[in-house]
């Protein structure tokens, strides 16, 4: 793992021409080599609910015949709390990729593009009432989850909370270790969070504490095993699902295998997923 390296409070907004919606850059942080996450200002007009999305990037390079820009946007979970005075996001760093191989480079005090619309399926909204929530991730996955877990409501709504991160290496999870470690000494949240969450991250690549896909070890039952847990009940649980297309169709078809059925925010139900993530 690379040595991670935070930044301080961004300088002043450098001189040159402003970008459509500019936020500035307040913090960086480079958790491996493919991981990195980063603060950003925040609209005054901005309201979200936890657990929602919204559009970032930056201008894309020059057209080669006409000099002109396009802004070059993906969907990016907000990974800070709706009552935060700033805006995380935690993502991928993909070397060829169109918008995160030069995303990965921003230093405090450069601008992005932030189109302050947000929308998603992760969010309270969406769910029937009930009493354990189950937040299932991979990868940058968690990054809705850090949202919610630092949620008041979150807390408030359910008796148990269990998140679940896999990655390929130990070195992955390191963003959702320390997010559950700060997690009981949040001063607004700490309180409402003691004894109610189960964190249960496992990788596929590397030995670690548990390995193995969360899928496979939800099939086999294992997951129930460890925490103390009967199984799944559309009486009772509650789920949310963010990660790569084949964890959320794989986890679809297991919550469906125990009679719970996909809600949304027009129509809530007992599990969701969402399906325009980075990463």
């Amino acid at each position: 793992m690379t040595e991670h390296s935070p930044m301080t409070t961004a300088p002043a907004t450098p001189a040159g021409p402003a970008l459509p919606d500019a936020q500035t850059v307040t913090k960086v942080t480079h958790w491996t080599d493919q991981l990195f996450s980063f603060r950003v200002t925040r609209p005054k007009s901005l309201r979200f609910r936890s657990g929602e999305f919204v559009m970032i990037g930056l201008m894309g390079e020059p057209d080669p015949k006409t000099g002109r820009q396009k802004p070059l946007l993906r969907a990016y979970s907000i990974a800070s709390p709706s009552w935060d005075d700033e805006l995380e996001f935690y993502s991928i760093k993909v070397q060829d990729g169109p918008l995160t191989s030069r995303l990965q480079h921003i230093q405090p005090g450069d601008q992005i593009i932030l189109r302050p619309k947000p929308v998603g399926t992760l969010v309270h909204d969406a769910l029937l009432p009930g009493k354990r929530l189950w937040f299932f991730s991979t990868g940058t996955g968690i990054a809705p989850f850090a949202s919610l877990l630092r949620d008041p409501e979150t807390w408030e709504l359910y008796d148990r909370v269990i998140l679940t991160h896999t990655c390929r290496e130990t070195a992955d999870l390191e963003y959702g270790r320390q997010l559950v470690e700060s997690l009981e000494n949040d001063p607004l949240i700490g309180e409402l969070v003691d004894g109610k969450l189960d964190y249960y991250p496992t990788t596929t690549q590397e030995e670690s504490a548990k390995r193995g896909r969360i899928t496979d070890l939800l099939r086999s039952g294992e997951v129930f095993a460890d925490l103390g847990i009967e199984g799944i009940s559309p009486q009772t649980d509650r789920a949310m699902v963010c990660g790569s297309m084949g964890l959320n169709l794989d986890i679809k078809e297991i919550l469906e295998g125990y009679g719970l059925h996909e809600g949304a925010n027009s129509e809530p139900a007992e599990y969701v997923v969402e399906k325009a993530f980075v990463g």
